[in-house]
């Protein structure tokens, strides 16, 4: 899992913004939701994710509310776990 950890945190540290980070796998970058709600995760070996958030203060909103992936440039590491 450490080879697989290491290359989602590559493409997450040259992409120079969110959106940028593959939403399709074998990164799957997604957005939570309930209690992990503005937190986002990528995968890493099933079922384990990398989570994360946006590290802005205030964070990048759309006109709906919603998160700009697009604005977000940096971001936090929160933890590894299996969410599901």
């Amino acid at each position: 899992m450490a080879r697989v950890m290491m290359t989602r945190m590559a493409v997450l540290r040259a992409a120079r913004s969110l959106v940028l980070v593959p939403t399709t796998p074998p990164d799957l970058r997604h957005q939570l939701s309930g209690d992990w709600y503005e937190q986002f995760a990528v995968d890493l070996v099933q079922p384990c994710r990398l989570v994360f958030e946006a590290s802005h203060e205030p964070i990048p909103r759309r006109e709906d509310g919603g998160i700009d992936t697009e604005r977000v440039t940096a971001i936090a590491i929160l933890d590894v776990v299996d969410y599901h």
